[in-house]
């Protein structure tokens, strides 16, 4: 690849990743509902899992799927009820007494949760095949090895947004602390971030094919 080609792939990765969306909605109600190393855990699971997206593009796993109506809506509902689950679990919670920093365990957990949501949402592995193959130059060969390194690239970028986006929500957490009148709206409100994720991923469509 030309480094004129990589400088308009860079730009435009640092573009998007520093476009508000699923991904850093979703680390900001993880983060809001359960502190700072809950947001930190659940960024390294989404990383984890594009991570995982970019490598079954590069195998062609994600071009079959996205081929599939069938697959493509089953991996999509499965995502979708997650997200969901996680959603109305936060929201029920909120009554309760905000919970205090995670241990291992719920690090763990967190970190289990992100992975799941980044590696079932079909609408990430849609955008890597829509994205990264104007950027693959063919004549250089080794394409999958190309997509694989440019994917790596705008899932480090998304990640250290997402890790950015982290701190300022766990900043803003604990001012919500000393606040009692906010904490459970604070707590409804990312709960209700969550399910409204998985309702939008829900009714999320399969690309054209042509």
């Amino acid at each position: 690849m030309s480094g004129g080609t990589f400088s308009l792939f860079l730009l435009a990765a640092v573009i998007v990743a520093t476009i508000p969306g699923p991904g850093i909605l979703y680390v900001a109600a993880r983060t809001l509902a359960g502190g700072r190393r809950a947001g930190v855990a659940s960024t390294c699971g989404t990383a984890l899992g594009g991570c995982i997206q970019v490598v079954a593009g590069a195998v062609g796993v994600s071009a079959l799927i996205l081929a599939s109506a069938e697959l493509f809506t089953l991996l999509k509902l499965i995502g979708a009820l997650y997200l969901l689950w996680l959603g109305i679990k936060t929201f029920r919670a909120a009554g309760g007494r905000l919970p205090e920093p995670v241990g291992s365990t719920g690090t763990d957990r967190a970190f289990r949760d992100g992975l799941l949501v980044e590696t079932l949402n079909p609408k990430t592995a849609a955008f890597f095949l829509a994205f990264i193959p104007q950027f693959v130059d063919p004549t250089v060969g080794h394409p999958a090895l190309q997509y694989v390194a440019l994917g790596l690239v705008s899932v480090t970028l998304n990640t250290f947004v997402d890790v950015v986006v982290v701190f300022f929500a766990a900043k803003a957490r604990a001012e919500f602390v000393r606040r009692e009148g906010l904490v459970r709206q604070v707590r409804q409100g990312s709960g209700l971030i969550m399910a409204g994720l998985g309702i939008s991923l829900a009714f999320a469509r399969r690309p054209a094919t042509g």
